[in-house]
């Protein structure tokens, strides 16, 4: 059916000056806050930020796993510094080791990261205590208050935070440009205005402060940048509590930004239904907790899909989102405790209970430094954001008149247009878990504008696949070129000698298409199907994706510019980073990072290959459309074979204990020395780093030991258990599994099928994820 939308005159100019935000001064991109979206060095900005928890990772990896957050995209690091993990004994303060948040900080620095320090002193982050010490639990002191006693203590910890962080701020060049203060803490802004200042007088400075603002919080008016999220699953809510609300309505266009379900077992739910936020017309909408992932508790374990993310990420960007902020987009280990666990638990009066050490949280990079699929996506989204997000940020949101009527409906298109007066970007969202959304045939969209009349799109209707999610361009400028309208998503731009390459990703299912104004044209060709002038447009059709699609323009400015449309698998494929002294498209399955001007590969191929665009000087390669490929000599580094031995049986399922909200909590210690069925694992003596033993399993809880050490644990999801034998000491390694007790309150996924009750390790194998440096 035809969709017709009609944007709206631009209001007037946001509002700027009006909130105490300032960066230091003489700085040269200074960061400012309008009402609307923010600014940097004047320009429109369009963060990208991504949490990564130091404690949870080794540090000798960290600068690696930062290189990969930023060919990801992300422009900005978020880590919660959890005090509980430096000062576990009162007056020990560690800032060693995997401890060491200076250091961290200066990676982020030294590879043009900015970095939020999340300093709390209640982050959350599924720690004991919420990251509070026991010692700071046990006073006589009424926490996250401004109790004296409770002051006092913290009062001492935001002064080491800023003792580590001297010299790190902006005014001396560093990456800091923001801290958040607390997390959660929905009902005490005086409170939060006392952290605020209480950092400062430590020394803490950063152009913004920010303050988690879902669940109808209570902020200090203008003084904390209220920060949003949206999750696509959760691991707080009831075992038999079906998919929620709060998650379902993520996968809509909506102009609401509140999440009331977020932290919804830690507080009372106000439910805001479709009411305005009553910040939007000071603040603009920025996020800190878009879900990269999800973590799994005992009582309840999401699978999340790669896709729910995409579609969860670019609906936002299209509902007005001008920050996209992910909670985890990097996944972690739960450092060892000297007195306790460190993890939520029922023992510590909390509603979950999570795994002792896993941390994975399902991330678009995960415990170990894997990539997800979620990460291919994610990638792809922010390839767009780093070279259009200055126009989009200003654009508003619209949505149209005919929209779903409420979130039951499945079967009305969901979409939204970002426009200014004669340009935009068309977002649609046919994906949402758990419950597919049809396919929508017939589709067309119109959209006015009130400066140079509509644009129509397609040529001719089109099917809107079941489970697509894209974003089109609208009368798009590339270097004097009209791109009028695609039926393709921009990727990026690439320069290739004197010409100005817009790359497109196809949407699968839908043929892309070309609209050029005629007007910025002179000469025009193509490698494939067919050109037709009509209307002062330039129309291409029957355009076949790929790495040789490309359409070459000869511009009225006397330019040349080139539009490659990449099919969709290929473009998940893509990276962008400057290395042989140009900036570049890199075409890789895996992982790739770019490094000072060196390119390094992260694949378990033996002999994995990477196409690159334009093509280096000096190295020879084989042609793979536009593209020249390159392929990497076999390493002879192989990992060998891994084998499992059943050393004992399992015994019967031991009843779930029942603990907070009478919830089932997770089997005590004893049970796996009577009831889990006990594995050997036999290694060959050397592996390459880089190996994971890749464990397929049903049960459960899962646990590895080398001797009595717990080195590795997993709550039965559906998912291989991976195991990163770098990080383990040497020696025998064993699995315990317990099976599941039949009847517990306990959620799993219906993709995990039946294996719950059973505990078994049916296979093992060893991935080597070699780390190779190719320029």
């Amino acid at each position: 059916m035809p969709h017709r939308l009609r944007v709206p005159a631009p209001s007037g100019p946001p509002l700027t000056g009006h909130l105490p935000f300032a960066d230091a001064p003489g700085v040269p991109d200074p960061i400012e806050v309008t009402s609307r979206y923010l600014t940097r060095g004047g320009r429109p900005w369009f963060p990208v930020s991504g949490e990564f928890h130091y404690t949870r990772y080794p540090a000798g990896e960290w600068e690696e796993e930062l290189l990969k957050m930023k060919a990801g995209g992300v422009t900005v690091v978020a880590s919660y510094v959890i005090w509980i993990h430096h000062e576990e004994i009162e007056g020990r303060v560690r800032f060693d080791g995997d401890r060491d948040l200076r250091r961290f900080a200066e990676h982020c620095a030294r590879h043009g990261l900015d970095f939020i320090p999340r300093i709390g002193p209640w982050v959350h982050a599924e720690v004991r205590n919420g990251g509070l010490p026991d010692w700071v639990s046990a006073r006589d002191c009424v926490p996250r208050t401004d109790d004296p006693a409770y002051l006092e203590a913290v009062g001492t910890w935001f002064e080491a935070i800023a003792e580590q962080l001297r010299g790190l701020d902006r005014a001396n060049g560093g990456p800091i440009v923001a801290v958040q203060i607390e997390n959660e803490l929905y009902d005490q802004p005086g409170h939060l205005l006392t952290l605020k200042r209480m950092a400062q007088e430590a020394g803490l400075s950063a152009p913004l402060w920010t303050s988690t603002a879902w669940g109808g919080v209570q902020l200090p008016p203008d003084e904390l940048l209220p920060l949003y999220g949206g999750y696509t699953e959760t691991f707080w809510t009831e075992a038999d509590g079906g998919w929620p609300d709060t998650c379902r309505k993520h996968f809509f266009f909506t102009h609401q930004r509140d999440d009331e379900g977020i932290g919804s077992d830690l507080r009372p739910v106000h439910v805001r239904g479709s009411a305005p936020d009553a910040s939007a017309d000071r603040f603009p909408w920025a996020t800190c907790e878009l879900g990269g992932g999800m973590a799994v508790s005992y009582h309840r374990r999401p699978h999340v899909d790669a896709a729910d993310i995409a579609a969860l990420g670019l609906t936002k960007i299209g509902c007005g989102s001008v920050w996209q902020g992910y909670y985890m987009f990097h996944g972690g280990t739960n450092p060892a405790g000297e007195l306790t666990s460190l993890q939520e638990s029922h023992a510590t009066g909390y509603p979950n209970d999570l795994p002792v050490l896993t941390y994975d949280f399902q991330a678009p990079l995960g415990e170990y430094g894997q990539y997800r699929a979620t990460y291919d996506e994610l990638r792809l989204q922010h390839l767009l954001l780093a070279d259009f997000g200055h126009l989009i940020a200003p654009m508003e949101s619209v949505l149209p008149s005919t929209r779903p009527r409420g979130q039951d409906d499945r079967d009305t298109l969901r979409w939204a247009v970002r426009g200014d007066g004669g340009s935009g970007f068309l977002f649609v969202n046919n994906h949402q878990p758990h419950e597919p959304l049809p396919d929508h045939p017939g589709s067309s969209f119109t959209v006015e504008f009130p400066e140079g009349g509509s644009v129509s799109l397609p040529s001719a209707p089109v099917t809107v696949p079941s489970g697509a999610t894209f974003c089109w361009p609208l009368r798009l400028d590339v270097a004097g070129l009209r791109v009028e309208w695609a039926t393709a998503q921009p990727v990026c731009t690439v320069q290739d000698g004197g010409r100005t390459v817009l790359v497109l990703a196809a949407v699968a299912g839908i043929a892309p298409e070309l609209a050029l104004d005629e007007g910025t044209v002179v000469a025009l060709s193509t490698p494939s199907g067919e050109v037709a002038y009509t209307d002062g447009r330039v129309l291409v059709t029957g355009l076949r994706p790929g790495t040789d699609a490309l359409v070459e323009v000869e511009t009225a400015a006397g330019g040349r510019v080139g539009l490659l449309v990449l099919d969709a698998a290929t473009a998940r494929t893509a990276y962008r980073g400057e290395v042989w002294g140009a900036e570049r498209l890199v075409l890789a399955d895996g992982g790739v990072v770019f490094d000072r001007g060196e390119v390094r590969l992260h694949s378990a191929v033996e002999r994995p290959s990477y196409a690159v665009f334009p093509a280096p000087p000096l190295r020879e390669g084989v042609p793979d459309g536009v593209f020249t490929r390159y392929t990497l000599p076999a390493d002879g580094n192989g990992a060998g074979e891994a084998s499992v031995t059943l050393l004992r049986p399992a015994g019967p399922a031991p009843e779930p204990a029942t603990g907070v909200q009478g919830r089932a909590g997770a089997p005590a210690d004893k049970y796996f020395d009577t009831a889990a069925a006990e594995y050997r694992v036999d290694l060959p003596q050397e592996v390459p780093p880089g190996t994971l033993l890749r464990i397929h399993w049903t049960g459960d809880v899962g646990r590895g030991y080398v001797g009595d050490t717990l080195v590795a644990d997993q709550f039965f999801s559906g998912r291989v258990w991976d195991i990163g034998l770098d990080r383990i000491p040497a020696g025998p390694l064993r699995l315990q599994v317990l099976p599941g007790f039949e009847g517990a309150d306990v959620y799993v996924p219906p993709e995990a099928g039946d294996g719950w009750g059973r505990a078994a390790v049916e296979r093992v194998e060893l991935v080597t994820v070699r780390r190779r440096a190719v320029g």
